[in-house]
């Protein structure tokens, strides 16, 4: 099992292929395995990375309290060390969408594209969206009489009732969790504490100069325009492309793989590495690698 020392922790990670890298941080609760579709469909030309996150999965946790996004986002910045890789793309969905966000705006020379799914900005968000966290909280701390594999079950029943296909693929998503190494309840207070906290954190996204790629699911409340809405309008060193990925709810890269993947193929293709010499037959007129 492949792991490296990142601050106080064993990170686990997954490399395949041999390429411009593309880094994958998965969203709360899941692991690096959310993102087989996508990396199963890259990694014959890019270096796909995907490591489940402090406290999450095989990544083992810590006596260190509280946690926080920074946090995670030092974690990411020491496993590319360890691994050798001065810049990437990075590709976040929600909870890891936080993660890319801090990590590119403390190191924008280190991303050579940046993916947010399904994710939020910091700064004061809509009702809903502090509902939301406000929600996570809670379950985190039920989680000590109820275990959270269990609830979060419920919630996604309850959620695709309520509002038809916010919760996407629930079975998908259901067994990803269920399969994955059940998370300590103190180490779940504190990965979803961090993740509430997130708006509240002194990040500065104008640093993020990067090609930037924003994506979310066509079944999440309309309240989520206005928090991409939101991001778009922090990201001022950069003009994001958005895109609305159809039948999905808030795990869009599970809910409708093939599109997602596309879209994620076409901006590193087309938006990021299509200025590599080696992609051209003249490499005078390649111009600069990002």
């Amino acid at each position: 099992m492949p792991t490296v020392r990142t601050n106080d922790i064993e990170t686990y990670y997954e490399r395949r292929g041999d390429g411009p890298p593309v880094v994958f941080i998965h969203g709360m609760i899941m692991t690096a395995t959310m993102w087989e579709p996508q990396l199963g469909a890259l990694d014959d030309v890019f270096t796909t990375i995907a490591y489940d996150v402090r406290g999450h999965g095989r990544t083992g946790g810590a006596d260190r309290n509280p946690y926080s996004i920074d946090l995670f986002a030092s974690d990411l910045a020491v496993l590319l060390d360890e691994l050798d890789i001065d810049r990437t793309v990075v590709c976040g969905l929600s909870m890891g969408g936080a993660i890319a966000q801090a990590f590119a705006a403390a190191h924008p020379e280190r991303v050579a594209g940046l993916v947010l799914a399904d994710t939020f900005p910091p700064g004061p968000l809509p009702l809903t969206g502090r509902l939301a966290l406000a929600n996570i909280r809670f379950l985190a701390r039920l989680d000590r009489l109820i275990n959270y594999k269990t609830l979060n079950r419920w919630q996604l029943r309850v959620g695709n009732w309520l509002l038809p296909g916010v919760s996407g693929d629930e079975v998908t998503i259901q067994r990803i969790v269920d399969e994955s190494p059940t998370i300590p309840h103190a180490e779940f207070v504190k990965i979803a504490d961090a993740t509430a906290r997130f708006p509240k954190d002194s990040i500065d996204l104008s640093r993020v100069t990067a090609p930037t790629l924003i994506l979310h699911g066509e079944h999440l409340p309309m309240a989520n325009e206005e928090i991409t809405g939101q991001l778009v309008r922090q990201l001022t060193s950069t003009d994001p492309t958005v895109h609305v990925v159809p039948g999905s709810g808030h795990a869009s890269n599970l809910d409708n793989p093939e599109l997602f993947t596309a879209r994620l193929q076409e901006f590193l293709t087309g938006c990021v590495y299509s200025a590599r010499p080696e992609d051209n037959d003249d490499p005078s007129d390649a111009g600069e690698s990002p």
